[in-house]
């Protein structure tokens, strides 16, 4: 195919471990976006979606040099198609890169969010799907449309085995105290956290975190910095901030528990993931972390298993502002002010109005 009639797409993830070109028809672009909030999603990259587009590729995917195709860990569910279901994320820094292998295959449905340019020439959020997978609608209820334009959605006839929803069930500790569970798709990381304490709600630094609008509940933000997108491979970071002692079993201040690896994306900042299926689980920095004893954890929300839905409602406040509005909104600005005009609906709606509070 003649040199004019393609393009060359950029995509990185946070480390470089995983650094490629895609060459594409220009008849292709741009290419769809499909936002996708299914349980599988959510669980295996520990956040509230994932930004997915079918490519077909014109010629072979061109790795470059230091990364590696082998830099990628793919991850395939038990029982399920392989080639259906191969997972794909950075075996160093656990970005989501994604799905079916990119070597040999004319197809790749790739993570959007880590390429250099998501301009409307090249990528354009066509659908919402599994919005129901959610139970409470999640982030599909706050984006309904981008750009002045309604956005489709999509959601699998009731009969069919995909449109089944996991149903979490209430956990409590054996002095009859409510436990919240979280855990990544393949199980490897699983841990559960409480609800604020009396002892947190009066400390000095843990009281930062308990919810203004609910003191039984914990703050929450959306996150849409560009290190947060190309570590997690995902437009959208969400977290809840938590108390390291709130959880149980316990979890040392190296975050290792499980499956989990850690990744530290810059000197005073520690990232975990599960090193099998991918999923973010931990942030911390040193800013929260005053003791090992006090220190608060960024709790990624994507493998939150709450009964009432994926934005644990019954657990979480949520704050109305987007978290690094300024960093974020120069790569995808008509997402970034979909999102922020969801977002204040969203929490004016679910929790009584706008809810601007601070999270040191």
């Amino acid at each position: 195919m003649a040199g004019e009639d393609t393009k060359q797409l950029e995509a990185k993830c946070f480390c470089g471990a995983v650094h490629f070109n895609l060459t594409v028809a220009l008849s292709d672009l741009p290419l769809p976006v499909y936002i996708c909030h299914c349980s599988q999603c959510r669980y295996r990259s520990g956040t509230l979606c994932v930004f997915h587009a079918p490519v077909r590729t014109v010629k072979p995917v061109e790795f470059i040099s230091p990364s590696a195709k082998e830099n990628i860990t793919t991850y395939r569910s038990p029982g399920r198609e392989a080639k259906l279901d191969a997972w794909q994320f950075c075996s160093t820094c656990g970005c989501h890169v994604g799905r079916e292998s990119p070597v040999g295959n004319e197809s790749w449905i790739v993570s959007t969010s880590i390429f250099a340019d998501h301009g409307p020439d090249t990528f354009y959020f066509k659908q919402s799907i599994y919005g129901k997978s959610t139970k409470d609608g999640g982030l599909a209820a706050m984006l309904t449309h981008i750009g002045g334009r309604e956005l489709e959605t999509w959601d699998p006839p009731v009969d069919r085995e995909d449109a089944k929803i996991v149903q979490a069930q209430p956990e409590h500790d054996s002095q009859g105290a409510e436990r919240l569970r979280a855990q990544c798709y393949c199980g490897g990381v699983s841990f559960t956290l409480g609800r604020p304490t009396e002892e947190h709600i009066s400390h000095k630094f843990q009281s930062n975190y308990v919810s203004p609008l609910d003191k039984t509940k914990w703050k929450a933000c959306i996150d849409i910095c560009n290190d947060c997108r190309t570590v997690n491979g995902t437009h959208v970071a969400s977290w809840a901030f938590v108390p390291l002692d709130s959880c149980q079993p316990p979890i040392g201040q190296d975050l290792k528990i499980g499956t989990a690896k850690t990744y530290s994306s810059s000197p005073d900042v520690l990232r975990s993931f599960c090193g099998t299926c991918g999923a973010t689980v931990f942030f911390s920095c040193e800013e929260r972390t005053p003791t090992e004893e006090t220190m608060v954890l960024d709790i990624s929300t994507g493998i939150l298993r709450a009964p009432e839905g994926s934005m644990a409602g019954n657990w979480l406040s949520w704050r109305t502002g987007v978290a690094n509005v300024e960093y974020g909104k120069p790569y995808a600005p008509d997402f970034v002010e979909a999102l922020e005009a969801g977002m204040k609906r969203w929490t004016d709606e679910r929790q009584g109005g706008v809810a601007e509070f601070g999270i040191p």
